[in-house]
């Protein structure tokens, strides 16, 4: 149905002109994430309060909404799958938000963000919870008040969990993971036994590996899964994220290990899959709901197929281990068949960005334990160190033997990302299924045997990326697969490759 007015149009540039606003906050996050010097964490915590207040007040604004009341009519007819129609949904879901909030709350909890994250860097050098706990409290105490005003369906984390995952309940993800916990704890314990059987140490898989060839490396395999650097960068964080800005720049970040290649490698491939799902976005649509991502859910399915279902296959590894072994020549005592079994050693490792597909999902399940207990009033953030060890204990039967591995090793509460956790084993629960389906097709699932991506980068930009927020994650997953997100991709590959 085309618009007889102007109001679609209209809304669309407000909705365009918040997001140069919100582009802004982002390169300055990224660069207190990366160059910023510490003294001037003060000032730039002002600066993105500033911002972020600005953009929620034009998102509030009376304009802002009698533009939405008059798109709605005008798209009222239009059909279910109109872009039009998806994007005043969307925006209407994003207003009624966003109205629920005062100014002086959105830039007080921008504030407590820029300079949580700040203290978290400080307190997890130093293995000190005590030096973050004060800005957690705040942070969560923020939380609280958000999640109040936005209301959550069955009990005030579903409004966090909602933000990042359109739809999703506490109860929901509560009952997916008590279905899939006993699976994946009884894999991860039989995988475990088979690595320490059969694996190389861990000492055979480390040698002498200069940063600046870790980085030729990963340019060179970042660039053949298709990311374009001419649109993109790798710079280096405490802990490794993507940021999108916009059309043309996507950064991702990583940490290097001197020892070890394959944490950066595989942190960069994990990143770079986030980065190709903003590359893949339309570019005549950024600004709108329809050239924005959908949901973290989806978000993390890209970063956990590149990484996991391609990152660790053979075929990956046939193409690019005589690369990797010129690079790093310690390699060369191992056979390709023993370093694959390096690569994909399954332990209970304290670390979650570095924990293997057997055991990640007992990590993110402990997290989403803490979290709903943090806002159920169940915990407080004074005895979240001694919860965490416990909780830590009865998955993986060992104790963090410091802060630092343990209740500190993430950046996202001091982002004020709580609800986000969940999403990483969505993520690897879609990603399962969105490459078994792939896979059915030949060109696809050929070029993947010769270590060539190109077919399947082309798949996910048409049934993934290109779709932007128009659909659900739910509906997505359908239009991709042909049926909603299941457990059993996800299990039979985890068989499939430890078992």
């Amino acid at each position: 149905m085309p618009l007889t007015a102007s109001s679609y149009d209209q809304l669309c540039q407000a909705a365009r002109d918040i997001n140069l606003l919100q582009s802004a906050s982002a390169v300055l996050g990224w660069d207190q994430e990366t160059f910023m010097p510490a003294k001037g964490i003060e000032h730039r915590s002002r600066i993105l309060a500033h911002l972020s207040g600005e953009a929620h007040e034009r998102m509030t604004s009376k304009r802002f909404g009698k533009l939405l009341e008059q798109a709605e009519v005008e798209t009222k007819r239009a059909a279910e799958t109109s872009v039009a129609k998806s994007n005043v949904t969307q925006w209407r879901r994003e207003f009624d938000r966003a109205t629920k909030l005062s100014k002086k709350l959105v830039e007080e909890n921008s504030k407590a963000i820029s300079l949580g994250q700040a203290a978290w860097a400080k307190a997890r050098g130093e293995s000190n919870f005590a030096g973050f706990a004060p800005h957690l409290e705040k942070l969560v105490g923020l939380s609280q008040e958000i999640a109040g005003r936005w209301g959550g369906k069955n009990e005030p984390y579903d409004a966090l969990l909602d933000q990042h995952e359109r739809d999703s309940t506490a109860e929901e993800i509560d009952k997916l993971f008590t279905a899939l916990r006993p699976h994946v704890a009884k894999i991860a314990q039989e995988a475990v036994a088979k690595s320490k059987a059969e694996a190389p140490s861990e000492k055979a898989m480390l040698g002498n590996c200069p940063v600046e060839k870790q980085q030729t490396l990963n340019r060179e395999v970042a660039e053949s899964l298709g990311f374009d650097f001419e649109a993109g960068r790798i710079d280096t964080t405490a802990h490794p994220f993507c940021s999108g800005f916009g059309p043309g720049d996507v950064r991702l970040t990583t940490r290097y290990d001197e020892r070890d290649f394959l944490s950066s490698l595989f942190g960069v491939m994990h990143e770079a899959g986030h980065g190709l799902y903003e590359q893949g976005l339309q570019e005549k649509e950024w600004g709108l709901p329809s050239g924005a991502a959908v949901s973290l859910g989806i978000h993390e399915s890209q970063s956990r197929l590149w990484e996991n279902h391609v990152g660790r296959s053979r075929a990956f590894w046939e193409k690019w281990y005589p690369r990797a072994t010129s690079l790093f020549p310690h390699l060369r005592k191992l056979k390709l068949d023993q370093f694959l079994l390096g690569v994909n050693r399954a332990e209970f490792s304290f670390i979650r960005v570095e924990a293997d597909e057997a055991t990640y999902d007992l990590h993110i399940m402990l997290r989403f334990s803490l979290e709903r207990r943090l806002f159920s009033g169940a915990l407080k953030v004074s005895e979240l160190p001694d919860a965490w060890n416990a909780e830590f204990e009865k998955s993986f039967g060992r104790t963090p033997p410091d802060d630092r591995r343990g209740c500190l090793q993430d950046i996202h509460w001091s982002m004020g990302g709580f609800g986000y956790f969940p999403t990483y084993t969505l993520g690897n629960l879609n990603a399962a299924q969105l490459f078994s389906a792939a896979m059915k097709k030949a060109p696809i699932r050929k070029g993947a045997d010769k270590g060539e991506y190109a077919p399947l980068l082309g798949w996910l930009r048409e049934n993934v990326h290109a779709p932007g927020s128009t659909l659900s994650p739910a509906q997505l997953m359908e239009h991709a697969t042909g049926r909603n997100t299941s457990t059993a991709p996800y299990l039979k590959h985890l068989k499939a490759r430890f078992l």
